[in-house]
């Protein structure tokens, strides 16, 4: 890791059975004004995300919103990987993708809980894992960020259960 580059944390935890998953991108040092618009825009949209996970909304409003905030910031989101149902497992139904129609998908009801994980790309949408199986970067190598809370359905608005904002 170098000084001006981006790192993403991706952390899953269980207790008492229990699952949870975030994730964060930070910068290592100072980069350039351009990728702080990206980690800016990447955080817009879990937000915006997060405010669809309300109950009697459906599901691909949680995407759509994320879809909206990234391509109205003239980026990409990844359509290869989602955010996820998690519980007693960590992956779970239903999958969330990054994009999609609003108004569509299943009913959001009280209760429910997802991982909703926007991931952001600079350029093309397109990822492509490497030969470990795991590190996955952009087709054409351009930066991206992910961010990740595990969040329950309630009624005006999800409830972030991992890494909550700090309080003032």
């Amino acid at each position: 890791i170098r000084s001006g580059d981006l790192v993403s944390i991706d952390i899953g935890t269980k207790l008492n059975g229990f699952f949870g998953d975030t994730a964060r991108t930070v910068p290592s040092g100072a980069v350039k004004p351009e990728l702080l618009r990206l980690l800016s825009t990447g955080e817009k949209a879990l937000e915006a995300a997060i405010e669809q996970a309300r109950e009697g909304n459906r599901l691909f409003d949680i995407s759509f919103a994320i879809q909206q905030v990234a391509e109205g910031g003239g980026y990409s989101v990844v359509k290869e990987f989602v955010g996820h149902g998690i519980g007693t497992k960590l992956h779970d139904e239903p999958q969330v993708p990054n994009y999609g129609i609003p108004g569509t998908g299943p009913v959001l009801k009280e209760g429910m809980v997802l991982a909703i994980e926007p991931m952001v790309n600079m350029g093309t949408f397109k990822v492509e894992v490497l030969e470990d199986n795991w590190t996955t970067v952009t087709a054409d190598s351009k930066p991206s960020v992910h961010f990740e809370h595990t969040v329950v359905v309630r009624k005006n608005k999800g409830e972030i259960l991992t890494w909550p904002k700090k309080k003032a």
